[in-house]
């Protein structure tokens, strides 16, 4: 068996449990927090109209929240790369042949589990909640799907290389500021027609825009692609953007991951591990 694909059966492994864990442990109400908190708002803005269009705010917001929690696993990447650098988990991997590739690979089963857990707690009892969705129009799944692969892989790759150049939590926690500042901007929960010119170019250079872009064209009416950039859903273009976010993460994240690993060493994890104590203390 060649190392990659021994890279790829361990990081499918370890990835699977990992998820087990986080799903059957203290950790699931901080998963249920979110996607849970996100639809009492979507229930309460569900009547509400955008400007004079008559569309229902509610129908517009519903499935850009689906791209917009996508693209938490680059926060999650960033904040399980910055911890598990401070416990030794990633010094670890470095010493196992193929170890990084396995452990980049089991870092993406695992947040793009938890990410479709979190997609199916909202979309369930958000398809009965808002009213004007059209998830059985024909290729609105077909969209749905190609969306969110190339989304899932698009951001945690960004995650996994802002992860890699952050050496501490509270790092961790000025970066995922910095994604939420990129998630409002970015035509989540109002029309991004509505914002200044030059946010709108800002936002349409990452993937979170084209995320959420993505995700209304699968499942609103095409009748509501009159409140986007260009009156369009712009498929070509989503698929471009997010298809090249996707392949420079793929190829970047796990050279990125290598160089910061070979920098670690035990004494390295032992000075971290006494700064926390301090910190604790």
């Amino acid at each position: 068996m060649n190392s990659t694909a021994v890279a790829l059966r361990a990081g499918l492994a370890r990835g699977m449990i990992e998820f087990r864990q986080s799903v059957t442990g203290p950790e699931l109400l901080g998963h249920l927090l979110w996607p849970v908190a996100t639809l009492v708002a979507v229930f309460f803005l569900r009547h509400r109209q955008f400007q004079h269009t008559g569309f229902k705010l509610g129908t517009l917001i519903m499935p850009s929240v689906l791209g917009m929690f996508t693209c938490f696993g680059a926060v999650l990447l960033i904040q399980q790369l910055t911890a598990e650098r401070e416990d030794g988990t990633l010094l670890r991997a470095k010493a196992v042949p193929n170890g990084i590739r396995g452990y980049f690979l089991g870092k993406l089963v695992t947040t793009s589990a938890t990410i479709v857990g979190y997609l199916v707690i909202l979309m369930v009892p958000g398809l009965f909640m808002v009213t004007g969705l059209e998830a059985g129009r024909a290729g609105s799944w077909a969209t749905f799907a190609w969306v969110l692969l190339l989304g899932l892989v698009a951001t945690q790759s960004i995650g996994a290389m802002l992860g890699s150049l952050i050496a501490s939590p509270r790092g961790a926690g000025y970066l995922s500021i910095l994604v939420m500042g990129l998630i409002s901007i970015s035509g989540i929960f109002y029309p991004i027609t509505a914002l200044p010119g030059w946010l709108q170019a800002t936002a349409q250079v990452f993937p979170i825009y084209w995320l959420g872009l993505g995700m209304r064209s699968a499942l609103l009416p095409h009748s509501m692609a009159a409140v986007e950039l260009g009156h369009s859903w712009r498929h070509l273009e989503t698929l471009g953007v997010l298809g090249a976010w996707a392949l420079v993460g793929v190829i970047v994240a796990p050279i990125v991951l290598s160089r910061m690993a070979r920098k670690e060493s035990g004494s390295r994890v032992a000075e971290r591990r006494a700064k926390l104590l301090q910190r604790v203390g």
